[in-house]
């Protein structure tokens, strides 16, 4: 399995962006430079483990997400996403409609 660095650089840009970050604000905290910070995104680095594991910390995601796409979930995350799901089958369409903006608002407001 080969690991696509281009993906993986859009995919820290991306969470970086949602996150509302500059590349400075990630490289300030993981003690990286800025321009590291660029390169990766841009895929022009490919950045070591350590430097990976940082970046992870710094976006608040996981290395599976960056290298693969997957997202891995905590066994209490897990369950409540299994409970959540669960409650929207007994949504009628407009309550779906009202939690899809809802939770956009949240996430939008990065609450």
């Amino acid at each position: 399995m080969s690991i696509d660095y281009r993906s993986l650089g859009k995919r820290i840009a991306k969470r970086r962006k949602v996150l509302n970050l500059t590349q400075e604000d990630v490289a300030e905290a993981t003690g990286l430079s800025n321009n590291f910070i660029s390169n990766i995104e841009n895929s022009y680095s490919i950045p070591s483990i350590d430097s990976l594991l940082k970046i992870c910390e710094a976006i608040d995601t996981t290395p599976d997400y960056l290298l693969l796409g997957n997202i891995s979930y905590s066994d209490a995350e897990e369950d409540l996403r299994n409970r959540i799901n669960r409650r929207l089958k007994l949504c009628n369409h407009k309550q779906l409609k009202l939690i899809e903006r809802f939770v956009s608002w949240v996430i939008d407001e990065n609450i």
